[in-house]
């Protein structure tokens, strides 16, 4: 397959609002691939590599050469090409790296050249998540997308069943759990209250501690221990306490689902960096991690899946100490009373140091990869009126648009603005239209495709939390922010203050 087929399929997907026509775009694109390409085709359609590292990032992508005039490239060369990529290392692989580039990309038309930068950053924001890929390839297979969402949950990723799914729904039937084989996360949808999560949820439910650390699933089997992440990225060596934890288990086989933290002398969690910067390290460096689960997938050889969460909590808290699983409250029958004792219960995870709950069905069973009703979490949500110090031209969907907004405190003392980290979420298409009018009118100057602007328009931020951050000059880094609206009722100098931002901290 010609690599300007999945560009051109890429381009109708993000210029469509439609779910419907967006899995059409990639089903027809599906029905064309080879056994060989699927896979490839899989990963790119979702926005990936297969490669998880290739050493390219924005920097060593702002200059590409010439862009050839006629498409040429296929699928699979490309593939190879990052390839070869990803396997540079030691001395004279920044040239060879850089060499490669060229190679590749002046082999592309100008079109390839954008899609392919922003395949290779992880930008290409062109609308097509995993689980619209998913319904592309049941609809290309002709399989049912039950079948095709459970064998890809209990594989570990899409790719992995793409040429299985046209095998036949009897052939991703035979995909099971296999114990050392991380499956993907279930995830949680979000409720602004403790009352609006349980009434999502319905019946019975329990709720736990939302921690403010990393993700972790653990596989052990015998004496051999897997820990991997969210991401399903193998840390097993970097969490020597983990793995005792998991050993020391009565138990010869089981899947775990948890999250790992580092805690201070007085028994508070410490910032979520500190956890995320020692997981990230060798053995030995850093913080001691203590794992905390709330789920068990697998246990001596029986499944638990398709049991429902009662049943799983049931045999968790059977092998697992109570040191070690996440602090769960489960609410009684009437609702009233189940409101009034979550709400409780949540108000102490928050003075407790921890992100808030998560409200959880007791009859839910596993289910991973989309956000549904059977598990909702609640967070506190703080908000932040900021100035505008700078905007990003967008890509993709987004092409022609300014859309990543720097945001930026005020500092009373030096009459300047303190970076805080910057965001594109939020925004509609309405929004877009506005900003990018507004902030052409505020432009001082441009750097590449970042527009500088006169700090003077305020614009409400919602943010989950703050973390520290050596790349901004205040020390501090806003959490998943996004835009809630613009304040045309407030000039710059009724913005929050850095010191305001501090204390939040």
């Amino acid at each position: 397959m010609q690599l300007a087929t999945l560009v051109a399929t890429s381009a109708a997907v993000a210029a469509t609002r439609s779910r419907k026509a967006k899995v059409a775009a990639l089903t027809s694109c599906l029905e064309q691939v080879g056994p060989v390409e699927l896979p490839i085709v899989v990963s790119y359609l979702g926005g990936a590599l297969l490669q998880r590292r290739t050493g390219l990032g924005r920097r060593s992508l702002t200059t590409l050469p010439e862009p050839a005039v006629d498409p040429t490239l296929e699928v699979e060369e490309v593939h190879e090409a990052f390839q070869r990529v990803s396997l540079l290392a030691g001395a004279g692989s920044a040239a060879a790296r850089n060499a490669a580039v060229v190679d590749l990309f002046s082999r592309a038309t100008a079109g390839e050249q954008a899609w392919l930068r922003g395949l290779a950053v992880g930008e290409l924001r062109q609308g097509a998540l995993d689980s619209l890929v998913q319904e592309a390839l049941a609809a290309a297979a002709g399989v049912p997308l039950p079948a095709v969402r459970r064998a890809a949950m209990l594989s570990g990723s899409t790719v992995a069943i793409a040429a299985v799914a046209f095998e036949g729904e009897a052939a991703l039937a035979e995909v099971g759990l296999v114990v050392g084989r991380p499956v993907l996360p279930m995830l949680a949808a979000s409720a602004p209250s403790v009352a609006e999560a349980i009434t999502k949820v319905g019946g019975a439910v329990a709720v736990d501690t939302k921690l403010d650390g990393i993700r972790i699933q653990v596989h052990r089997d015998g004496q051999e221990v897997l820990i991997a992440t969210r991401s399903l990225d193998d840390i097993t060596a970097r969490l020597p306490e983990v793995v005792e934890v998991a050993l020391a288990l009565p138990v010869e086989r089981c899947v775990l689902d948890g999250e790992a933290m580092t805690l201070d002398d007085a028994g508070r969690p410490r910032p979520f960096q500190d956890t995320a910067s020692r997981t990230a390290t060798r053995v030995g460096a850093g913080a001691h991690v203590a794992p905390y689960f709330f789920d068990l997938l697998h246990l001596d050889g029986r499944d638990l899946l398709d049991l429902p969460l009662r049943e799983r909590l049931t045999a968790l808290d059977s092998v697992v100490r109570e040191e070690h699983r996440v602090t769960r409250l489960v609410t009684a029958s009437d609702e009233e009373a189940s409101v009034s004792a979550a709400e409780t219960f949540a108000a102490e995870a928050l003075r407790a140091g921890h992100e808030g709950v998560v409200v959880k069905s007791l009859d839910a069973t596993w289910q991973a990869g989309r956000r549904g009703s059977g598990w909702v979490k609640v967070k506190p949500v703080h908000t932040l009126d900021l100035v505008v110090t700078a905007v990003e031209w967008g890509s993709g969907r987004r092409r022609g648009w300014l859309s990543n907004i720097h945001l930026a405190a005020r500092d009373p003392e030096t009459g300047g603005w303190v970076m805080l980290g910057k965001t594109f979420k939020g925004m509609t298409d309405q929004m877009l239209a506005w900003q990018t009018e507004r902030f052409l009118d505020l432009e001082t100057h441009r750097e590449g495709h970042v527009v500088h602007v006169r700090p003077e328009q305020v614009v409400e931020i919602a943010f989950d939390g703050l973390q520290r951050s050596t790349r901004y000059p205040g020390g501090l880094a806003l959490r998943f922010a996004r835009v809630v609206r613009y304040r045309e009722d407030k000039t710059a100098a009724e913005a929050d203050t850095i010191e305001t931002v501090r204390a939040l901290a």
